[in-house]
């Protein structure tokens, strides 16, 4: 058994007391938080083989990005910039994705951990949207990263089941028209059937879901309503209860994602038994009042994708009336190239502040409700509030040390409040996960040089550019 003592630092615990404990420590041993407390008690009460000195910063609980896409953080640049859902998704995101091989997903994996490692993060939620289920190496690939990455990983392994109609190809064409040097892939080419899409996304979970010392989970992941057959969605759910773990789907994103004035996709997705415990909801911008209660009502949780929303103008997501009814909020940072970067602590602030100017009530949105969404409603959104999102003893030892001694941190007479209105990420010096180090001392021990990891994700990304034709 390994004994580590983490101490000399402030525990912001994230316990239902929010309680916090100056000149604390905890207790680590081999992946679970064994004993939390003040740094003198725990030093004369408990044997350790290695300490970890905090130096004065606040020890926090990993955070938790509760809905992120991985593979088109080589997409970073101008790429995505002015455009809307659709141009961006069929002009730039899905025609890159779906060209990209293994060893270009591996690259974009390694960017993508190293960066969230970098800024706290040791859980996070992918859902993996371009999948051409033909070949699944490029899956793997990713996959296959992660497990060396020695944080958390949710793969929502996406599906499609319904092809589009002949409508809607028609909208795309007039879209894609904008870039007509870019190789589009078929409006359908992602769709499979029902059974066949089922059948390999349980397969997927049989071979990867519990790898890396249980690090690793599969989810199934319906990707929009309006590719998703109810079967499709049905059957997602009856996966998620057969293998215990949860199901997640994009929903009401932009105006043109909404069912209709008769039914909300909200309604619909309640009606064909799709929302419940089980359940993790992404966006959720075009919904009312009424949705947001059926939502708390079923026990649905909700990942909230603030800058990518913003970037792409889809707007506000009624985030106060969600949490006014009860509901479960986590936070997404979405794509890395609509974000664009994979920053809870930066994602957090804004989110912060935004809400308030929206509503024009300073009052509305709490700091405390805020980092409650990136630690303990995280985990809570992705059905893990028992073993993550807080530190106590009996948790999973996921944790970060983020280095308060910095100008734009000083004075923080209230830390919590200094966490989410001051800090940009790059102040986390250090990151446990399951007990393991990942970072110390800002350098990721788990991925190879970072220099390198830098080098082979452009290269990666010049390449499938070239390949795809996107200027």
């Amino acid at each position: 058994m390994t004994k580590t003592l983490v101490s000399n630092g402030l525990i912001v615990t994230q316990n239902a007391n929010r309680e916090l404990i100056p000149d604390g420590a905890v207790l680590i041993r081999d992946d679970l938080i064994a004993a939390v407390g003040p740094a003198a008690q725990l030093e004369a009460e408990y044997d350790y083989e290695r300490r970890i000195d905090a130096d004065g910063g606040a020890v926090i609980p990993g955070l938790i990005n509760a809905h992120t896409h991985v593979s088109d953080i080589i997409l970073r640049g101008a790429y995505s910039a002015d455009r809307g859902l659709y141009d961006w998704l069929y002009n730039v995101k899905r025609p890159a994705c779906v060209a990209m091989e293994p060893d270009e997903h591996a690259a974009a994996a390694a960017l993508y951990c190293t960066e969230a490692i970098q800024a706290g993060v040791t859980t996070f939620v992918e859902n993996d949207t371009e999948i051409v289920w033909d070949d699944i190496a490029g899956i793997e690939a990713k996959l296959d990263t992660y497990a060396d990455s020695g944080i958390r990983s949710v793969y929502g392994a996406g599906f499609a089941d319904d092809p589009p109609d002949e409508a809607f190809e028609s909208l795309l064409s007039d879209i894609m028209a904008r870039e007509p040097s870019v190789d589009h892939p078929p409006a359908d080419y992602l769709t499979i059937g029902t059974e066949t899409a089922l059948s390999n996304v349980e397969s997927l979970m049989d071979s990867h879901h519990g790898r890396a010392g249980g690090r690793q989970s599969v989810w199934p992941a319906p990707i929009v309503v309006e590719t998703t057959t109810t079967q499709g969605f049905q059957g997602a759910i009856r996966l998620a209860e057969e293998y215990d773990v949860m199901t997640t789907a994009h929903v009401a994103e932009a105006e043109a994602q909404t069912r209709g004035p008769a039914l909300s996709s909200i309604e619909y997705l309640r009606n064909i038994g799709y929302l419940g415990e089980r359940t993790l909801l992404g966006h959720c911008v075009q919904i009312d009042r009424g949705d947001a209660r059926i939502l708390a009502e079923s026990d649905t949780t909700v990942a909230h994708n603030f800058f990518a929303n913003m970037r792409l103008a889809t707007g506000f997501a009624p985030v106060v009336d969600l949490l006014d009814c009860g509901a479960t909020v986590g936070l997404g940072t979405d794509n890395a190239n609509l974000s664009d970067t994979v920053n809870p602590l930066n994602d957090i602030r804004a989110v912060f502040a935004a809400h308030k100017g929206f509503h024009r009530d300073a009052g509305v949105f709490d700091a405390a409700t805020a980092f409650d969404m990136v630690t303990i409603d995280g985990a809570r959104a992705i059905g893990r509030e028992n073993d993550l999102g807080s530190i106590e003893a009996g948790k999973q030892a996921d944790l970060a040390i983020v280095d308060m001694d910095q100008p734009h941190l000083t004075p923080a007479p209230d830390p919590v409040f200094a966490l989410v209105t001051g800090a940009q990420g790059f102040e986390v010096d250090t990151v446990l996960c399951a007990g393991d180090v990942v970072m110390s001392d800002r350098e990721v021990r788990t991925l190879g040089e970072t220099k390198d990891v830098l080098i082979d994700a452009t290269e990666a990304a010049e390449a499938v550019i070239e390949r795809v034709g996107l200027d």
